[in-house]
Order: structure tokens, then sequence, then C-alpha cells
């Protein structure tokens, strides 16, 4: 049983590492309810928005699955308040209120061979940031590589978005893997990055709003 876990732990490394990041160690326990019912949806929040002298465009959300519009929802799970848990397949990634709800954000997720799964913390996040693609992306894709010593600067186009929430492990480590915006919302519900988890740009700002970086941040993700 030992050698089995260890080798299921390897394998999930190895897929990171192809996909130019870092897995944590799978875990975590929670325990997850199915939602029962939205109690508040938030489709008036995709408007044009100035932020730090950028103007993020609108989102025609009418084009976006209902499922993935910002809106709390009713969650029962032995998660503290303040908790993010990243559900891969459902494409949604849940930040944890009180009283049994949680504000459910729709995501993008790694592409087949990229997924992950595990528990990590935000340990700091970013207004704008500079993109740095692993080398491992580089060799995948030569059109990146440029920005691999240098970054891309922020902007409109940036990969990351108008936010970036890093997450490392229980040893404190990077483990390259992002909670961040996009430029694309139309990635949103299907598996189109290359590992990190991707919101709509509204959606990330409000997240990194309520995320305080700590190691009680605690981040899960499941399969």
């Amino acid at each position: 049983m030992r050698f089995r876990t260890s080798m299921l732990a390897l394998g999930l490394l190895a897929t990171a590492a192809l996909a130019g990041c870092a897995s944590t160690v799978p875990g975590g326990g929670t325990q997850v309810a199915t939602t029962s019912y939205t109690e508040q949806i938030f489709a008036d929040s995709y408007g044009s928005v100035r932020d730090a002298g950028y103007t993020l465009p609108a989102i025609p959300i009418n084009k976006v699955d209902k499922q993935y519009v910002r809106q709390i929802v009713s969650y029962q799970t032995s998660e503290k308040p303040g908790t993010i848990v990243v559900n891969t397949r459902e494409r949604h990634l849940y930040y944890i209120l009180p009283n049994g709800k949680a504000m459910r954000y729709g995501i993008g997720v790694g592409k087949q061979g990229f997924a992950w799964s595990g528990t990590a913390y935000v340990a700091w996040k970013q207004e704008w940031p500079t993109w740095h693609p692993p080398k491992e992306m580089a060799g995948r894709r030569p059109d990146v590589a440029k920005y691999v010593e240098d970054g891309m600067g922020p902007g409109l186009n940036n990969p990351l978005g108008a936010r970036a929430m890093y997450l490392f492990n229980e040893k404190g480590q990077d483990t390259l893997f992002r909670l961040h915006g996009t430029p694309e919302w139309n990635s949103i519900g299907t598996a189109a990055s290359s590992g990190c988890i991707r919101l709509i740009n509204q959606d990330v700002i409000d997240l990194y709003s309520r995320v305080r970086p700590g190691r009680e941040t605690k981040v899960v993700v499941i399969q």
C-alpha cells in the first residue's frame, strides 16, 4: 500500500513537470456536499472595469453558461470559512463562507495530462502580475521562450490576467500553480490551461479581495 501511494504521488509530480508546474502531495480530506440551490447570482458584475490604469472589457455574460457565473450557493463542507475548494471536474471554485454557504466561481482547468490535485495555501498574491512561463513550457512553445527570463509585463493580454495568487505546499515550497485571471473568458468551463486555475478577470478581482495570504488560507484541489 505504501508503495502504491508513493507511486501515485510520483506520477502526479511527473505529470506536473510536463505541464511546467509542480504538484502538491495528494490529500486534504475535504468532505463536500453537492450544492442544493443558488441564493444570489451576480450576473450584473461583468461590465467594463477600470483598474490600476487598465480598462477590462465587459464580458458578454449571456454567452457564459449560467453555472459558471459568480453566485452564492448552499454548500456543506468540513473546511472552515476562508478555505478555497477547487473542483476541477465541475469546473467550479468555491470560497467557503460561514453558515453552510460558498461563493462559487466558474473556472478553466488544466488540459488532459496537466490536471493536478492536492492541498496548498496562498503564500502571496499580486495585482496585474508579470508572467514568467516555465522553461518546460518554452520547450513546448517556442513563441513564449522570450518571456522565461524577463517575463511578460502586466496588461490586458497577459495570460495571468488582472490578479494572481501563488500556491505553496506545506513545506513552504512554490508549487508553480496559480489561481489567476484570464483575458480568454470563453475558456471558462473548459480544460484549456497548462495546469493552473483560471477565472474571468472580474471574478478573480472579487476572489482576490477576499483572500488573505498565509498558511491559514488553505486551497484544496479535488478531481
